[in-house]
C-alpha cells in the first residue's frame, strides 16, 4: 500500500497497519526510511514557526533553520532509536514477546502517521503564534501520536508474527 493510504488507515486502526508492516518481515531499511521521512517532515513542520521567530526577533533565519536541521534530522533519529530500545525493554519486563525491530517500527510509524497533525501544528505556530489554538493542536498531535505508538507497540510486543 502507498504510505499515504497507510497513514489514513492508521487513523482508523493503528494496530492493523503495524500488524501488516510487521508481517512483511524485519526490514531495517524500511524502518530507517520511515524514521528519516518522519524526521524530515518534523523539520519541515518547524519552518513556519522558525520563520515567525526570526522575523519577530531579528535572528538570522538560516542559522535557525540550520540548528533545526541538525536537531531534527541528525539527532532526533538517534533519540528515537534509544526510545524504542527503552520501550522494548519495558515490555520485556512485562513478558513482552516482540523484537527490537517491532518496537522501532511501532515508534517510527507512529511518528510518520501523526505527521499531518505535526504539519498543522507548525502552521498554527507560524501563522497564529502562541495561544489556545497552538496548545489545542499540540495536545491533539501528542495524544494521537501516543495512541498510535502505544497501540502499535502493544501489537508488536504481544502478537506473534507468523
Amino acid at each position: 500500500m502507498p504510505v499515504t493510504t497507510d497513514i489514513v488507515a492508521t487513523y482508523r486502526g493503528p494496530g492493523k497497519v503495524v500488524r501488516r508492516l510487521l508481517a512483511a518481515g524485519p526490514r531495517e531499511d524500511r524502518a530507517l526510511v520511515i524514521v528519516m521521512a518522519s524526521c524530515v517532515v518534523m523539520f519541515v513542520a518547524r519552518w513556519p514557526a522558525i520563520a515567525r521567530e526570526a522575523h519577530l526577533t531579528g535572528k538570522e533565519l538560516n542559522m535557525e533553520l540550520g540548528g533545526a536541521l541538525m536537531g531534527g534530522v541528525f539527532i532526533l533519529p538517534l533519540v528515537l532509536y534509544f526510545l524504542a530500545f527503552l520501550s522494548h525493554g519495558v515490555f520485556r519486563l512485562f513478558k513482552g514477546q516482540g523484537t527490537q525491530y517491532g518496537a522501532r517500527l511501532a515508534l517510527f510509524w507512529a511518528l510518520l502517521a501523526a505527521s499531518p497533525l505535526a504539519l498543522l501544528n507548525g502552521l498554527v505556530a507560524g501563522f497564529i503564534g502562541p495561544g489556545p489554538a497552538l496548545t489545542a493542536v499540540g495536545v491533539l498531535w501528542a495524544a494521537v501520536f501516543l495512541w498510535f505508538w502505544l497501540r502499535g507497540l502493544y501489537v508488536a510486543e504481544t502478537e506473534p508474527v507468523a
